[in-house]
């Protein structure tokens, strides 16, 4: 059966609901699944949680979902680039489980792994630990530390982004673009992928495949793309 459908809308239409939880991939504007983010838009689903490290910039990847007040709970790692998300989150209309990236990372990767929780130093004795497990381990120093439970997320929904992918779904990001991609499209219980570029069964380098298609569910075409630059930054021409 093909898992490519002809648009974005096609490819999530029975799945979105209100009160979904979604994993999405990308860092800041790159790699963001930008076709079914403006799907989802479009489609009017409400209440929605989603797992990312950021939630873009005002008006682009999440960030166009928070404008459209579909968004109710973030779970990320930074946020400084979103006005709106700051207005929404310290004017108490905007739930926010702020989580270290790496933790964040690898709480996609054991949910996707099937794995409901695991216990990490990063965050004890801050804000981070409060309402969570604490426990006693012996470091790699053999040294007993404190260390904290974290849960593994499994979402309702997964989106990434791909550079090319073959017939099957088997994936290919490319460069730093891979970024939350990976762990965020294992961790739902459908994932929905658009790619740049798709190939026959067969025309990718074995070696090259970063995800596996076994993992994803639905493709969509969502090339061409503009390239987006999230911080413009120049400097004086030197005169020769």
């Amino acid at each position: 059966m093909s898992k490519l459908f002809p648009s974005a809308a096609s490819a999530l239409d029975d799945i979105l609901k209100d009160g979904m939880l979604i994993a999405a991939g990308g860092f800041g504007l790159c790699g963001i699944p930008e076709r079914l983010l403006d799907a989802i838009r479009d489609n009017g689903a409400s209440g929605l949680t989603f797992a990312s490290n950021n939630a873009g910039i005002d008006n682009e990847g999440i960030g166009k979902l928070l404008r459209t007040r579909q968004v109710k709970k973030m779970i990320s790692s930074y946020v400084g680039e979103n006005k709106e998300f700051e207005r929404q989150f310290l004017a108490g209309e905007l739930e926010v489980e702020f989580c270290p990236q790496g933790t964040l990372a690898e709480r996609m990767r054991a949910g996707g792994a099937g794995i409901p929780g695991f216990y990490t130093k990063t965050g004890v004795g801050t804000q981070v630990a409060e309402g969570k497990e604490h426990k006693e381990f012996r470091d790699p120093d053999g040294v007993m530390s404190t260390y904290i439970m974290e849960e593994g997320i499994f979402a309702d929904l997964s989106i990434v982004k791909a550079w090319k992918a073959d017939e099957t779904g088997n994936l290919v990001f490319r460069k730093t673009a891979r970024n939350f991609n990976q762990p965020a499209a294992t961790c739902g219980k459908v994932c929905v992928a658009e790619v740049e570029e798709i190939v026959p069964a067969g025309g990718l380098n074995p070696d090259e495949i970063h995800l596996p298609g076994v993992f994803v569910n639905r493709m969509v075409m969502g090339a061409p793309y503009d390239k987006k630059i999230e911080f413009r930054t120049t400097r004086e021409r030197v005169a020769a």
